[in-house]
């Protein structure tokens, strides 16, 4: 099926376009749990949570929910030790995003008496928060009339208007947050932005699009759309190699380093020697995986504790019981190999 040729334009019969989109969300829009309440704080917990996760990985996994379990107001999450931290966060990723969420606690309970900011500018002064988290949470929690501009919006109004000029441009940046403000329905621009996102995720997907049946398909202009949006190209995955160490007392305790580097700091994994200390170890097995543009081989090699290579890095290792391992903050990759290695 071709995509129909569009009879109006987005800007010129804006009316029509926001009872086309609002019209279909009514009837077909996600009942995520984060749209089942308009309190700042779960609100903000979901949008950080949602920044580098799939909507399908925290609703299948039950993330947000579970979170706010263990957190549930500002309070207890401003005042929690890291560690349990990021254990909640753990299979999230990106845990710099969950210290600035402690860290806009913090902030909003020593500057602001406990209370959100309510405007984008106001939302924007804490730690973490920028232009989109900020016209989220104002417009989702609020009511306040901000528009927002994430990947799916970016993909919908770049197919609605078929701009094609790379996306990550600053004039990009500017036109398409020029027309999220100019489309969004200031009486209710909580409903709105949430349509369009859905949009995005639904019928304007990023490969498929299912143009006959898109809500608003009388008014997007492109012709083309599985071309759009424009993106600068993807850099080439780094392969790296990984080479560590399985070692585990008679009693059991298993030995674990704690990471001191900036993308998984306070997690414990298993400890890392170069190649060449580990060439006389028995090799256990390979695990894959990735993290940002690096595709890791994980190569596990088991060792007995005086058998133990010195370390080349200064870093913390412990040996931890099995009653610990479940209580520690670990990346998702080593708990899975840990978890496999135990049962053999």
């Amino acid at each position: 099926m071709s995509k129909p040729i569009a009879a109006r334009h987005a800007l010129r019969n804006v009316r029509a376009f926001r009872r086309a989109l609002l019209g279909w969300f009514t009837q077909h829009g996600a009942n995520y749990p984060w749209r089942c309440t308009t309190d700042p704080y779960a609100i903000l917990v979901s949008e950080i949570m949602l920044q580098q996760t799939t909507i399908g990985s925290v609703i299948q996994n039950r993330r947000f929910e579970r979170f706010l379990d263990t957190f549930p107001d500002l309070h207890s999450l401003a005042e929690a030790p890291e560690s349990d931290l990021l254990r909640a966060w753990e299979g999230l990723g990106y845990y710099n995003r969950v210290r600035n969420l402690q860290r806009t606690a913090q902030v909003i309970l020593a500057e602001h008496a406990g209370t959100f900011p309510a405007t984008p500018e106001g939302l924007e002064s804490l730690p973490g928060v920028g232009r989109y988290t900020a016209g989220a949470v104002a417009s989702f929690a609020f009511g306040y009339p901000a528009p927002i501009v994430d990947a799916n919006v970016s993909r919908v109004l770049s197919r609605l208007f078929d701009w094609r000029e790379q996306i990550q441009t600053s004039r990009s940046q500017t036109r398409l947050w020029s027309w999220a403000g100019q489309l969004l329905d200031s009486n209710e621009p909580r409903s709105f932005n949430s349509a369009l996102m859905e949009l995005g995720q639904t019928h304007c997907s990023p490969r498929s699009p299912d143009c006959p049946r898109c809500p608003i398909r009388n008014f997007c202009v492109t012709r083309e759309p599985e071309k759009l949006p424009r993106k600068k190209p993807r850099r080439t995955p780094v392969k790296v190699d990984e080479h560590v160490l399985f070692v585990r007392k008679r009693s059991g305790p298993v030995l674990l380093a704690q990471e001191d580097g900036t993308r998984r700091k306070g997690l414990w994994k298993l400890p890392e020697r170069s190649h060449g200390q580990l060439a006389d170890l028995p090799l256990l097995g390979t695990r894959n995986y990735g993290i940002t543009h690096h595709k890791v081989t994980m190569h596990i090699y088991r060792c007995s504790p005086s058998q133990l290579p010195p370390s080349e890095q200064k870093t913390t290792e412990k040996f931890h019981s099995s009653r610990e391992l479940s209580d520690l903050p670990m990346p998702s990759p080593f708990r899975k190999a840990l978890q496999e290695l135990l049962q053999e």
